[in-house]
């Protein structure tokens, strides 16, 4: 298994849709952030997109030179630039990062906000552009000069000077449940990542995907974004479950699924299905919730339980072919120490921890009594 964090730039806090408990998100807390998950052991972080979010690409690069190992998935965005460009902006990060770079094709759901950003294609549109961008991307990244003309997309001599270091380009991350967009990632991508959703509706697209690369004589990955509420007892955790939505009242949760209905996204719909506006039957799944989608965009539901409980249920996935999850939890920095001190002992994971390095004062805890080092098991009760 992998396991990513994520940068919070649209913002964060203890409880959802209110500004109790809220916090700056600022550079230094990015970076804080992004330190903790480097020094954890997380494989890499992925920074959102949106109107509503900073921009990711400068995000990712200020925090690639306060981290050592970490990836950072960043949103590559049909549309909104033109392929050339973002080779050229791909390769670069890419050398910076010393290859840390990886790319979340985004082709968008939400009509208004891509308006605003002077793209006004219909969903079948976009997939359609998405498709031609990726061609001429992989293309110059690949090292080609491309001659291209396209139903959306035109170049004439497309190419870039400085290649990226990862070959040929940095790995292509992908979320689309409608069939226009599996079509584009069967064809593209290397990694097919989807929502939380039940394990049995995991399991129909990730067979669906995998016929739909074996047509074309391709393999592709799989990963799954979720939110995480472990605590050490499964109760502690159901109670930090219905903390966390507290503070939402029905007029809150009506505002943001009105939201959400104007979206052309099959993936949102499907998100927004799983809890009909309704705080009443949130467990979805055995230890699957989907209270956090009743306010928030795109990811909406979180694995909640004791560790051992988080742990199997990740199992459940991983069977089913999920390699990586994006993880997050509020408020991100506390909760990235808690997810991996509790969860990350019981997964099968290639450690990359520093905390228990040669440099450390005391990997072990405190002292007691100033000499005694005090044993991994809790004292009773």
């Amino acid at each position: 298994m992998k396991v990513f964090w994520f940068i919070p730039t649209h913002g964060d806090g203890r409880y959802l849709g209110t500004s109790q408990g809220a916090r700056a998100v600022d550079l230094h807390y990015m970076q804080q952030i992004a330190v903790a998950a480097d020094r954890l052991g997380y494989e890499g972080v992925l920074i959102p997109t949106g109107s509503s979010c900073e921009d990711p690409w400068v995000v990712a690069s200020s925090l690639v030179t306060v981290t050592q190992r970490l990836k950072f998935l960043v949103a590559l965005r049909p549309g909104l630039t033109s392929p050339t460009l973002a080779a050229r902006m791909a390769a670069t990060l890419d050398r910076i990062s010393d290859g840390r770079l990886l790319l979340n094709v985004v082709a968008g759901g939400d009509p208004v906000e891509l308006a605003g950003d002077g793209l006004f294609l219909d969903h079948s549109a976009r997939y359609e552009l998405t498709s031609e961008f990726l061609d001429i991307w992989r293309r110059e990244l690949s090292g080609e000069t491309v001659d291209y003309e396209g139903k959306h997309l035109r170049v004439e001599g497309g190419h870039i000077l400085y290649p990226g270091i990862q070959k040929p380009y940095p790995p292509l991350w992908f979320g689309g449940s409608s069939e226009a967009a599996q079509q584009v990632a069967a064809d593209h991508v290397d990694v097919y990542l989807t929502w939380g959703e039940p394990p049995a509706e995991v399991a129909k697209k990730i067979a669906g995907m995998r016929r739909l690369a074996e047509a074309r004589g391709r393999t592709i990955r799989f990963g799954i974004r979720l939110h995480v509420i472990v605590r050490e007892t499964e109760d502690e955790a159901w109670a930090a479950a219905h903390d966390l939505i507290k503070h939402l009242d029905e007029e809150t949760i009506a505002a943001a699924q009105k939201i959400f209905a104007r979206f052309d996204s099959v993936g949102q719909k499907r998100m927004s299905t799983l809890h009909g506006g309704s705080k009443e039957q949130l467990e979805i799944s055995p230890n699957l919730w989907a209270g956090i989608g009743l306010v928030r965009g795109g990811a909406g539901t979180a694995l909640v339980g004791s560790p051992d409980t988080v742990a199997e249920r990740m199992q459940e996935y991983a069977d089913l072919g999920i390699e990586t999850f994006i993880f997050s939890g509020y408020p991100h920095l506390e909760e990235a120490y808690r997810v991996a001190e509790l969860l990350f002992p019981l997964l099968p994971l290639q450690q990359r921890s520093e905390a228990a390095g040669p440099s450390s004062i005391s990997p072990f805890g405190e002292l007691i009594a100033n000499n005694v080092r005090p044993t991994p098991k809790a004292s009773a009760h």
